[in-house]
């Protein structure tokens, strides 16, 4: 008995996987904390391999008039535990311009 025991602790528990929306939140919250502002939306959620790829818009530079405004996409890659494990500055545009090809 104590042979099977050990077996079961010897075994790791795979990392718990999160949901879509929990990692658009950590996205939000891993890009804010690099990038030292909150990001205004998700744009978009799609699962990887190794977790979720979390695209979020950002006002880089805030203009009078706001429509002058210069904004950005960044892409964070959230691990299947949460955390952050890569993120980059996708496009960079006048807002109102939008992204070739939107």
């Amino acid at each position: 008995m104590a042979d099977r025991d050990s077996t079961r602790e010897a075994k790791t528990e795979p990392a718990p996987e999160i949901t879509a929306a929990q990692a658009a939140r950590a996205g939000q919250k891993q890009i804010t904390e690099m990038l030292g502002t909150a990001p205004e939306a998700v744009t978009g959620v799609e699962p990887t391999e190794d977790g979720w790829l979390v695209t979020v818009e950002v006002v880089e530079d805030r203009r009078i008039p706001s429509s002058a405004d210069i904004l950005a996409t960044y892409q964070a890659e959230i691990g299947l535990d949460g955390e952050l494990i890569s993120y980059r500055r996708v496009s960079r545009y006048a807002r109102g311009h939008g992204i070739r090809g939107d």
